[in-house]
């Protein structure tokens, strides 16, 4: 984790951070000389971080999986504003840094998404239990449960990589990019921003019908993917 923070903050500076913590982010970083130990310990004894920049515009969030759950160690979310994909030179950045931070976390899977788009995909309403209102739930919870769809950038590694087989390759110029490390980009469109507009969803279904429709969760019919990655299990 501390070679993570470090990479974050000093090597591809997302954000100066100044604040972390849990739900409450009252814990006070000086960004000069980031106390690393201090953030650490904190993720390991709150299971669990946040860290922000001055604002709540950017900022990371940490959370390991519990030991009950699925086969991989947690998620890393960053949040920051979509206008910074408009630089060409940042939307390059933000490829090569993302890979970096899959190879050193060894993750499956990763997504570039607005938040719209991406809760959008990931959840729905349905009917409460006790009768009363609706309540949101999962569309797939995590990589063990398939995809819920594609985004602006969707980082696929080794798992998702055998599932798609040669399927990757017939994706149409341009949206299927080849990382190293058994690891593809798959890209429907240029910007974030085209998400959710008629010719992002059209680019969308097209991949996702040469990927195989089976592999991602059906929003008509509110059917879970059928065809899984083969998760290895994380070691103790």
């Amino acid at each position: 984790m501390r070679e993570l923070l470090r990479r974050i903050f000093e090597e591809y500076r997302w954000f100066q951070p100044l604040r972390y913590g849990r739900v409450f982010t009252d814990e006070r970083l000086n960004p000069r000389h980031l106390d690393y130990d201090a953030l650490v310990n904190f993720y390991s004894m709150r299971r669990g971080i946040t860290v922000l920049a001055r604002t709540d515009r950017d900022f990371i969030m940490l959370s390991p999986t519990l030991p009950d759950a699925p086969p991989f160690v947690g998620t890393l979310t960053w949040y920051t504003s979509v206008a910074e994909a408009g630089s060409a030179e940042w939307r390059q950045a933000h490829l090569h840094q993302v890979a970096e931070v899959m190879r050193l976390m060894d993750s499956p899977l990763a997504q570039a998404a607005t938040a719209d788009d991406l809760d959008g995909k990931t959840l729905r309403l349905v009917p409460s239990p006790d009768g009363f209102g609706s309540v949101r739930t999962f569309t797939v919870r995590d990589p063990s449960e398939g995809l819920a769809g594609l985004y602006w950038r969707n980082f696929f590694g080794p798992p998702f990589v055998r599932m798609f087989g040669a399927r990757l390759l017939s994706l149409p110029p341009g949206t299927h990019q080849e990382l190293g490390d058994g690891r593809v980009l798959v890209q429907p469109y240029e910007l974030p921003t085209q998400a959710l507009t008629p010719e992002g969803d059209a680019a969308e279904h097209r991949l996702i019908t040469v990927l195989g429709p089976e592999c991602f969760y059906d929003h008509e019919q509110h059917r879970k993917p059928t065809r899984l990655p083969e998760l290895l299990p994380i070691a103790p």
